[in-house]
């Protein structure tokens, strides 16, 4: 969406308020021992409480509050009676809908002891984001968006995963404009002034390819490498973005 006004803006500020908040409590619990369905309950309880639902629950009919990927997982893995081990890349990936607006955010927490490898690409995701926002100026195209996060994953000698992306959001989930998360010459629009888009790289150590798994809705790495993903909602402006997945 294009935020046009103040209450807008006020309405996508609260929403991904909500977002970051299911996050940390989320990123709080996660400990050896816990299981993903008792993080998605813990999503459940912070969107309930602020009077807010999940978007991929509304919008897409998911069978859980938030998505959470474990290891190979990148996406939209299923909550369930997994339980966290030492050294598990664990990906919370929450989307809010409130009052009619939508933000969506993520991060990946590593349970402790963290190998050096989980740290440095989990490392490597947040330098790519960061690469990507520095790069977040109105009139800048699609395609150097791309280009700013795969420079930086190639630099630490990892690789995008290429069937995912990063895209506009704010009334729903997934909107225009779709942003590859690496270079693509045909992907030239440019991103006008306070645009609604997400921010998200999403790679892996050794391939640029994902498997759908059987349960429909898990997205992971081609060849069972450990995957990161960390993502925020923000509007473009002229100078530095507005973060909006923040509290």
């Amino acid at each position: 969406m294009s935020i046009t006004s103040e209450q807008e803006l006020k309405g996508m500020r609260r929403a991904g308020r909500v977002v970051a908040l299911a996050l940390r409590a989320m990123r709080d619990a996660v400990e050896p021992g816990v299981t993903t369905a008792e993080l998605d309950r813990i999503c459940a309880r912070v969107l309930a409480e602020h009077g807010a639902r999940s978007a991929p629950q509304v919008m897409y009919g998911a069978p859980c509050s938030a998505f959470v990927s474990v290891n190979d997982q990148a996406v939209h893995g299923l909550p369930g009676p997994r339980t966290l081990r030492a050294g598990d890349m664990v990906k919370l990936d929450v989307t809010a809908e409130l009052g009619g607006f939508v933000a969506d955010a993520a991060i990946t927490v590593v349970v402790p002891p963290a190998s050096e490898l989980a740290l440095r690409l989990v490392a490597c995701a947040e330098a790519a984001l960061q690469a990507a926002l520095t790069a977040a100026r109105a009139g800048v195209r699609v395609n150097e968006l791309g280009a700013a996060m795969e420079r930086e994953v190639r630099r630490h000698g990892f690789r995008v995963l290429k069937e995912l992306t990063s895209h506009g959001v704010g009334r729903a989930i997934h909107e225009e404009p779709t942003i590859p998360n690496f270079y693509h010459p045909r992907f030239r629009r440019r991103v006008p002034a306070n645009q609604v888009i997400t921010l998200e790289p999403i790679i892996a150590v050794d391939t640029e390819r994902v498997v759908e798994l059987p349960d429909g809705w898990t997205i992971a790495s081609e060849t069972g490498a450990l995957t990161a993903h960390v993502e925020h909602t923000l509007m473009v402006r002229r100078g530095q973005p507005l973060l909006l997945t923040v509290a």
